[in-house]
């Protein structure tokens, strides 16, 4: 990976991988939490909302280079690099670097255990490592519901999937409150105040 100013120097998405795969040594999640390298520039890699991956403006249509990518990816703070244990370069994320397109339910009530499928094919169990959280002023004016994936990644959950989440939830109360959400992995994710909904609702 290296940072350029001018197109005719810019690598391509082969030399990226190749970097990638020649300093880390791996395919599949790396232990990017462990590496601290120097900040190299910024990447013309931008994640759309929809979770399709741009280089240069064009999308990146082979999904095992999209996969490979996604393995070094880290969040700081609110900005997102790719990153080795050699260097750091920054890319632009539109809102979650992943959408989760699916899920799979099994158990009941406290027993309940969600388990997202991502675009990119990884799952993520729900549960207290993984936690969901609904954020009601999202781009767009819709809710936007989000599971955590790994590494402090998110996963923004897409509406029909969302609709099957909701007609798994159910009511449970928190500090005196009563609240709609759902369960997962023994915790209780909350969505909103039952009060709230039912304002919402007439």
């Amino acid at each position: 990976m290296r940072k350029s100013d001018h197109n005719a120097n810019r690598p391509s998405t082969d030399e990226i991988a190749a970097t990638i795969v020649r300093v880390t040594g791996r395919r599949g999640a790396a232990p990017v939490h462990l590496w601290d390298p120097p900040f190299c520039g910024d990447l013309d890699i931008r994640i759309a909302r929809d979770g399709t991956w741009y280089y240069l403006g064009t999308p990146i249509g082979r999904p095992a280079l999209v996969e490979l990518f996604a393995s070094v990816l880290k969040r700081e703070g609110d900005r997102y690099f790719l990153v080795t244990p050699g260097e750091k370069v920054g890319i632009t994320v539109d809102d979650a670097p992943f959408v989760a397109l699916d899920l799979r339910a099994e158990g009941e009530g406290r027993e309940q255990i969600l388990t997202f499928i991502t675009n990119l094919g990884e799952e993520t169990v729900a549960g207290p490592e993984n936690p969901l959280r609904l954020v009601l002023d999202a781009p767009g004016g819709e809710p936007a519901p989000y599971v955590h994936v790994r590494s402090g990644l998110e996963a923004l959950i897409d509406r029909k999937t969302f609709y099957r989440l909701v007609d798994l939830g159910t009511e449970h109360e928190l500090d005196g409150e009563r609240h709609f959400g759902v369960w997962s992995g023994g915790v209780f994710f909350p969505f909103l105040p039952v009060a709230l909904l039912d304002r919402l609702a007439s």
